[in-house]
């Protein structure tokens, strides 16, 4: 099974945020591959299905961000899933809106969210897709801007980047991850 995890806060007033990019992933996976995702199970939200012959798995942690590690565990747990199997949708300061970035490993860059995963699977090595949300305007603070809505002018720009996201996890279902990565890294 391949489990796609996107991170976000739960709640109407989170809904449209640059923070809750990864649900909107999800969100529109969901719709693409006709998977509802509504059931609350391992404190999360999940749909199943089959995807391209082979079982997929989409999340939506209920734990708010900086605790999204906890319902990545407990799907772990629950459905002995296996870690290189997991791709991890988040929205990344440090890359342009209207880019994404893919990756296997590294640190969490300063994201809670990716932090808490780290620290509850124990290890930095797993496949993750970065949605640019670019860093905000000198004397903003980051947490006030990741938990704004996006511009009108990135609206305008936000439905190329979510299709763009889609076709590079649909793209992951079947090919290795170095040639999605190579296909899909950077602008739309």
């Amino acid at each position: 099974m391949i489990w796609i995890v996107g991170l976000g806060n739960p709640g109407k007033q989170y809904e449209a945020t640059r923070h809750n990019v990864g649900f909107m992933a999800i969100d529109r996976l969901s719709q693409q591959w006709g998977i509802p995702v509504g059931k609350s199970k391992c404190r999360a939200l999940v749909g199943e299905g089959t995807v391209r012959g082979g079982k997929v798995a989409l999340i939506k942690p209920l734990t708010f961000m900086n605790l999204s590690g906890e319902a990545v565990r407990a799907f772990m747990d629950f459905h002995k899933a296996e870690l290189d199997r997991m791709i991890v949708i988040y929205d990344d300061l440090d890359t342009p809106f209207g880019h994404i970035r893919l990756r296997y490993q590294g640190s969490s860059g300063g994201h809670n969210g990716i932090k808490s995963i780290i620290q509850h699977v124990g290890t930095q090595t797993f496949k993750r897709v970065r949605i640019g949300i670019s860093r905000p305007a000198p004397g903003r603070e980051v947490v006030d801007y990741v938990l704004a809505p996006f511009s009108r002018e990135e609206a305008k720009g936000l439905d190329l980047v979510l299709q763009k996201t889609a076709d590079a996890v649909d793209y992951a279902l079947t090919e290795p991850f170095d040639k999605v990565m190579a296909r899909y890294n950077g602008s739309i």
